[in-house]
């Protein structure tokens, strides 16, 4: 699946009338520019994820680049990264951990244990999260990045994230850094277009 799962400029009207500080950070910010990963298929998508974990984009950017100049055509698959060694995971920069979920993940992908795309259309979120999480150094964040950028769900807020918590703190003025619990409930009226404005409290937090 490589669409968004709603309309654009539907989701932007909507979130610009459900509170002034949105459509403040909405008028600052611009057009909503999210793109969804085309063309990738589910390991392809994850192993991203996994690599992006606790990292600023631009480093993460430049590790996975490195991971996938191990394939041909840079073009990761799970059969060729199975036979991948810890140490030329290392290599590229990623840490044991991320090394061990990847190729978990790759084991994982060649077995045929993972959902298939039109399964995991027929789920809703929280199953989707369920269902991967089964995969070593995969939790709820990951599959909410795979929610977002790869299915184009609408209503996901990944409230562990510090680029969101720094979002909310940014734009509702908040004295301090909002825990997750906080996140949820600071942005429970922006449902169900979360994923959009997910994307425009990362903006917020980058001061982009």
């Amino acid at each position: 699946m490589s669409r968004l799962r709603y309309n654009r400029k539907q989701a932007v009207a909507a979130l610009k009338s459900s509170c002034p500080q949105m459509a403040r950070l909405i008028r600052t910010k611009g057009p909503f520019r999210l793109q969804v990963r085309k063309g990738s298929d589910l390991f392809t998508s994850l192993a991203s994820s996994i690599a992006y974990q606790q990292l600023s984009g631009k480093a993460a950017a430049t590790i996975y680049g490195r991971f996938e100049a191990l394939f041909e055509n840079n073009r990761p698959v799970a059969s060729d990264a199975v036979n991948l060694s810890v140490q030329t995971l290392r290599s590229v920069g990623l840490s044991n951990n991320k090394a061990l979920a990847i190729l978990d993940l790759a084991e994982h992908a060649c077995s045929g244990s993972l959902p298939s795309a039109r399964t995991m259309a027929k789920l809703d979120d929280e199953a989707v999260v369920n269902s991967l999480c089964r995969v070593r150094g995969i939790g709820p964040w990951t599959v909410q990045m795979h929610l977002i950028f790869a299915l184009g769900r609408p209503d996901v807020m990944p409230a562990t994230d510090l680029g969101i918590q720094k979002g909310v703190q940014v734009t509702y003025q908040l004295p301090e850094l909002p825990k997750p619990d906080v996140v949820l409930e600071t942005t429970r009226h922006l449902a169900p277009y979360r994923s959009v404005a997910s994307w425009y409290l990362w903006r917020a937090a980058d001061g982009e």
